[in-house]
């Protein structure tokens, strides 16, 4: 039971899918199945990040195994650290030619492209040369570079300079000194192929936490919503609020988890593809909340960047996604998906609860 409190601090946000009287009542039946032997919880680290599983099935110990080899093999495909990964490849091909590519990969690079789009380029999957700049993605010193040198970069980032071929499973980036990082939907998008793989050999009830990525499965074998809360940015120690999730996924981002001070300004790791600076849009921190976790996490991001106002022109015109922002004006503004299922306990930490309606 630790794990699922570590979890609660960690965790955010909820947007019901339906069917929730129903559900519960499958769940009751289902927890007559179950004993303590049937759980079984996990803990391993990869994508340079903390993961956490919790499962109830008799067969958990394979279905653990599984999923970490799942998580490994996505890992060898897109990290931009292991020299042999493809994304790495691609990289070091920048204005040389096309690369050959796995169809997990293409798949990303698809996604990506398609968030960037729909943001209006918020979510880059091109920002790399950049956001190396500032020393995020090096084992250098973070630092803020020279407007010479962001203004050197920022051609490097235009996404239509990176052509996926679907049919020849290959992709190029067209000018030298070009990199792709899919940091900002890596994640995601393994936590939909790990959830997947879990489900169709039998799992239906788990919580996978992966390095801030959520995805829940089912519910608890009791019937009850996984309680997860929505930290404070200004106190990771604390939270905003309670809610209770099922069978979605929920990404957090803000820029309050990694960061910098230079010459008593912080400096976060988000940036603005179009100044080549941290986005600063008055928002703290950004919870999306989707069955589908790999957009889910590429607009955790893109929406952070956009700033509220934008955020919210992109959620009324959406259908699938909810959302919970915590701006640096001291406001919870959770959309009405997600408000349906949040306690709001922030007002000790002086903050103001509000509900945006489509």
């Amino acid at each position: 039971m630790k794990k699922f409190k570590i979890l609660a601090m960690l965790l955010c946000c909820f947007f019901v899918f339906g069917g929730c009287a129903e559900k519960r009542e499958e769940a009751q039946e289902m927890l007559s199945k179950y004993s303590e032997e049937d759980l079984h919880e996990m803990t391993t680290f990869a994508m340079d990040t903390v993961m956490q599983f919790t499962l109830y099935n008799e067969n958990g110990e394979q279905l653990l195994t599984d999923a970490e080899q799942e998580i490994r093999r996505l890992e060898r495909l897109f990290s931009v650290t292991m020299e042999d990964s493809e994304i790495a490849r691609l990289n070091e091909q920048s204005g040389l030619g096309e690369v050959s590519l796995s169809e997990d990969t293409l798949k990303v690079l698809k996604r990506g492209k398609e968030i960037g789009e729909l943001t209006n380029q918020a979510f880059n999957i091109t920002i790399s040369p950049v956001v190396k700049a500032w020393g995020f993605t090096t084992d250098g010193e973070k630092h803020v570079p020279s407007q010479e040198t962001l203004e050197s970069l920022l051609p490097l980032t235009k996404i239509d300079d990176l052509k996926i071929d679907e049919h020849t499973l290959t992709a190029e980036l067209l000018k030298k000194g070009m990199a792709v990082d899919l940091g900002g939907i890596a994640k995601g998008y393994t936590s939909d192929a790990v959830t997947t793989l879990l489900k169709e050999k039998g799992v239906t009830s788990g919580l996978i936490y992966l390095g801030g990525n959520i995805s829940a499965i089912g519910t608890k074998p009791n019937g009850e919503n996984w309680k997860v809360a929505i930290e404070n940015p200004l106190d990771t120690n604390d939270y905003v609020g309670i809610l209770e999730v099922q069978d979605c996924s929920v990404i957090t981002s803000g820029g309050y988890q990694r960061y910098f001070e230079e010459n008593g300004k912080r400096y976060h790791h988000i940036i603005d593809s179009n100044t080549g600076y941290p986005a600063d849009k008055g928002l703290l921190s950004v919870t999306i909340i989707s069955k589908d976790g790999t957009k889910a996490d590429g607009l955790s991001t893109a929406l952070f960047v956009m700033g509220l106002d934008e955020a919210l022109d992109l959620w009324r015109n959406s259908d699938d996604f909810e959302a919970v922002f915590i701006t640096d004006d001291g406001k919870a503004i959770a959309t009405e998906g997600a408000a349906a299922f949040f306690t709001f306990e922030g007002r000790d930490n002086d903050f103001v609860y509000e509900t945006v309606e489509r």
